[in-house]
């Protein structure tokens, strides 16, 4: 498993969470297929998933920084752009066989647990000062 799910990616908002176990989970789905050999199979239909989940729950979390009026809400969402621009830019490079899916994964590993621990947890903490509460 290239990230474990667990209290430590847990912010305490109970949509964002869920979102991010979803993201995690098909990080780990992509690493778990490559680790068995069956990663050049399965990478299109599972990246395509990524991207197009990605786009959503960066639009939930934008929608939400738009609505409590976030102090961070502009670098937070050029971090979002920048994401989905490399990874669209990977899954280009992928299919033209420029580039390895070892390299998408630790991008994404690297990435993912840093903008949850840091970023996404200080987004989290200035909703909560705001009054904002999960639906879930």
């Amino acid at each position: 498993m290239l990230i474990p799910w667990g209290p430590t990616l847990r912010l305490g908002f109970g949509d964002i969470d869920i979102q991010h176990r979803r993201l995690v989970d098909l990080v780990n789905t992509l690493d778990d297929a490559m680790r068995a050999g069956r990663g050049q199979a399965i990478v299109g239909p599972v990246l395509d998933e990524l991207i197009h989940y990605t786009v959503h729950h960066f639009g939930f979390e934008e929608q939400l920084m738009d609505t409590y009026q976030i102090s961070s809400a502009e670098s937070h969402k050029a971090e979002h752009h920048k994401l989905v621009a490399e990874v669209s830019e990977f899954r280009t490079k992928l299919h033209t066989g420029d580039l390895a899916l070892a390299d998408l994964m630790a991008l994404l590993r690297v990435w993912l647990t840093d903008h949850i621990l840091k970023t996404d947890r200080a987004l989290v903490t200035e909703l909560h000062a705001k009054g904002a509460t999960s639906a879930v």
